[in-house]
């Protein structure tokens, strides 16, 4: 009987996201509203016997609403590296079986990569009896991706610095919203260089800070990448027009894009909407509302 841990790795939105001048390391500080929401990949991780090599599996689900090629190395995944730099941390091989179905579309902003790294993370503690406290799970995910830490617990917070500091809240927002997935993506270092070489205004982490609110307040969202992200891949705003003329209602930019998101006031409105844009300009949409991350569910085979 081989024992396997199976979790789902929702995606992120950035309702409210500032960005700083980058330091000397060339890294952005950053403050952020996160929240994770009911749109995910599917992992499941399964022990393999002490000698075993690990074997890794990556596709789409059958239900992906928009789909590219998976043209990476196994050893580029993130979710694949997560697993070596736990096997890095604690000394020895942690042989497993992978099998990851992505939901979540490669380069929309949502940080499907940095979910299936928390998600790995996660499992592989919880399958091996590791006992890793949340600060050496934080330091693990930090050398992954600074979406990574956040990730790991998921919810609701207020992320800051490079990612490494979080502040949670105890309640994760009723919030509903429709993601829009174009069929291009955007490349965040592209992203990030068009806002470095943009003007730099007063990083506005305080501004962050006063949008948090329960139930959010779709007025006080915004996004210091939005701008930048429409002058890497002008259709973005030429989408987000369109998207706006149909939901008469603002359209925001997740994290470095392409995705966007129409804030709703529910699910029915969230689904009629989505619904409505998928008709109207044939791209994929959907539904969605604010979640915690669920707990991994542990059984025998």
């Amino acid at each position: 009987m081989r024992p396997h841990v199976t979790c789902t790795c929702p995606a992120k939105l950035n309702l409210a996201l500032a960005v700083d001048a980058a330091g000397s390391e060339g890294l952005h500080p950053i403050a952020s509203w996160m929240v994770t929401v009911d749109f995910a990949d599917d992992l499941a991780v399964t022990m393999l016997e002490e000698g075993y090599l690990s074997r890794y599996a990556v596709i789409w689900h059958e239900d992906a609403p928009q789909t590219s090629e998976i043209d990476w190395s196994i050893t580029d995944d993130l979710a694949v590296r997560a697993h070596m730099a736990l096997e890095a941390h604690v000394g020895r091989a942690l042989p497993v079986q992978v099998k990851l179905q992505k939901r979540i579309p490669v380069g929309g902003g949502l940080g499907g990569g940095s979910a299936d790294a928390a998600g790995m993370l996660r499992a592989l503690n919880r399958l091996f009896d590791l006992d890793l406290d949340p600060g050496e799970m934080v330091s693990i995910a930090m050398g992954l991706g600074s979406d990574v830490p956040f990730m790991l617990h998921g919810g609701s917070a207020m992320v800051s610095g490079v990612g490494e500091t979080l502040e949670y809240h105890e309640q994760v927002p009723e919030f509903h919203a429709v993601l829009v997935l174009p069929a291009f993506s955007c490349s965040t270092g592209a992203v990030y260089k068009a806002f470095d070489e943009g003007e730099q205004g007063t990083f506005k982490a305080d501004v962050v800070a006063g949008a948090i609110s329960s139930p959010p307040d779709p007025t006080l969202f915004f996004n210091d990448l939005a701008e930048p992200a429409t002058r890497v891949a002008p259709p973005l705003g030429e989408l987000m027009a369109q998207v706006q003329t149909i939901a008469e209602l603002p359209v925001h930019v997740s994290g470095s894009g392409s995705t966007l998101f129409v804030p709703c006031t529910d699910a029915l409105h969230a689904g009629a909407l989505g619904a409505s844009v998928r008709e109207q300009l044939g791209v994929a949409t959907v539904p969605v509302a604010a979640r915690a991350t669920e707990t991994e569910l542990m059984e025998s085979t």
